[in-house]
C-alpha cells in the first residue's frame, strides 16, 4: 500500500549532504517526494513510496550519510495523495 510520510531530522544535518544523499537513497528505494534545510537546522523530508520501502528509508535517515550526526528523526504518517513523480532538493 503507498503511503507518505513526512520526516523532520535533527543533528548535524545540514552541510553535510544530507539532501542529495536521502534523494539517491529514496530513488533506489523507488520513493517519490523532496528534502528542504529548514531555517532551524533540521531536514525536511516528505517521501511517498510502499510502505517497506519507507520503513527503509526511514532506517537509512537514523544514521544518514558519513559526515552527518542524526541525533532524531520525527516521523508522521498519512494516506498518499499521488502528487510527486520524482525525488526533489528544495
Amino acid at each position: 500500500m503507498r503511503k507518505q510520510t513526512i520526516l523532520k531530522i535533527s543533528g548535524k544535518v545540514q552541510g553535510v549532504f544530507f539532501r542529495d544523499s536521502s534523494r539517491a537513497q529514496a530513488q533506489e528505494l523507488n520513493l517519490c517526494g523532496w528534502a528542504k534545510n529548514q531555517t532551524d537546522g533540521t531536514v525536511e523530508i516528505v517521501a511517498e513510496g510502499d510502505d517497506k520501502d519507507l520503513l527503509k528509508f526511514i532506517e537509512w535517515c537514523k544514521y544518514g550519510p558519513d559526515h552527518a550526526e542524526v541525533e532524531k528523526v520525527d516521523v508522521k504518517w498519512r494516506n498518499s495523495d499521488n502528487q510527486f513523480t520524482d525525488f526533489l532538493i528544495k
